[in-house]
């Protein structure tokens, strides 16, 4: 079964989206992931005229769209906001740096997102959702259920909204499982369906990078959310098979160094199973992109 293989523009955000497409045709990409950072996506311009200049200048170098992608975003909307996320941020949605304002324009952002995507002409927008309980991951002091119930509700009550519009215009969301937002592993991810009632614009950007370091069936997450694969990334990740210094935590160690049990590589050059993902998803039917990243 053949698949588009495209390359997400994120990590070269920094390049002006004409040469960050003469690349991706050069390294023989069908297409390109678009960000919705640097100039490669810009949502608060995205009207009919800025889209149709997009989708042309894609055309010219022989590259499709599948989907966009708003992950810094999309973690502002449900996240303890601080000075880390003006970083990441848009001016326009960091305005004066209070919290609940900052999200609430996110929220406002991610609807906006939705429909800059249908004038695109494509169905899935991926990204995060933040988390307002990330930081109570481990139990002590002792926790009590109903906070970690409390962020679950926050979760609903401020994406259900943004997810009703994705709806409407045909849109889906492929939240992008991962450490500090609200589904970072399988159970996680059951709680935060159930949490928005298994809304139909609400599914999943599978990446396997962000498990198997955890000690996450990677392959099981394909067959347990058959429904709700909504588009693929490429990612690949190390992990050590004896103890380290630093391990699934990280240690406050930065990426790259040799004390950590685990860490990020080019695909194929990790421990991630690629053969078993792709039958995988062989057997569940999906047809979208293989997106590197």
């Amino acid at each position: 079964m053949s698949r588009p293989v495209t390359l997400f523009s994120g990590q070269w955000a920094d390049l002006p989206l004409d040469t960050m497409c003469q690349k991706t045709r050069s390294f023989g990409y069908d297409g390109i992931e678009l960000a919705c950072w640097g100039d490669h996506f810009e949502v608060d311009k995205a009207d009919d005229a800025y889209c149709k200049k997009k989708l042309a200048l894609l055309k010219k170098h022989k590259l499709e769209l599948y989907s966009i992608s708003t992950h810094l975003v999309g973690q502002s909307v449900c996240d303890n906001i601080d000075e880390r996320h003006q970083s990441i941020l848009p001016d326009y949605i960091w305005g004066d740096g209070d919290p609940e304002g900052v999200r609430q324009r996110a929220a406002e952002e991610m609807k906006k997102t939705a429909a800059a995507a249908k004038r695109l002409g494509i169905n899935v927008v991926n990204g995060f959702t933040g988390s307002s309980i990330w930081h109570l991951l481990y139990s002590f002091p002792p926790l009590s259920e109903k906070m970690i119930d409390r962020g679950y509700q926050d979760f609903a009550d401020r994406w259900i909204p943004i997810l009703d519009e994705f709806e409407k215009l045909g849109v889906k969301y492929g939240m992008e499982v991962h450490p500090t937002e609200i589904a970072f592993d399988i159970a996680s991810a059951e709680r935060a369906l159930e949490a928005v009632d298994h809304h139909p614009a609400f599914g999943f950007n599978y990446d396997p990078s962000h498990f198997g370091y955890q000690g996450v069936d990677y392959v099981e997450f394909i067959y347990r959310f058959s429904e709700r694969i909504f588009h693929v990334h490429i990612k690949d990740a190390k992990w050590s098979d004896v103890p380290a210094e630093a391990g699934v935590f990280g240690g406050h160690i930065a990426f790259g160094d040799r004390r950590r049990f685990w860490d990020f590589t080019s695909p194929g050059r990790g421990d991630t199973n690629f053969e078993e993902i792709i039958r995988a998803l062989n057997r569940i039917h999906y047809t979208g992109p293989l997106s590197v990243e």
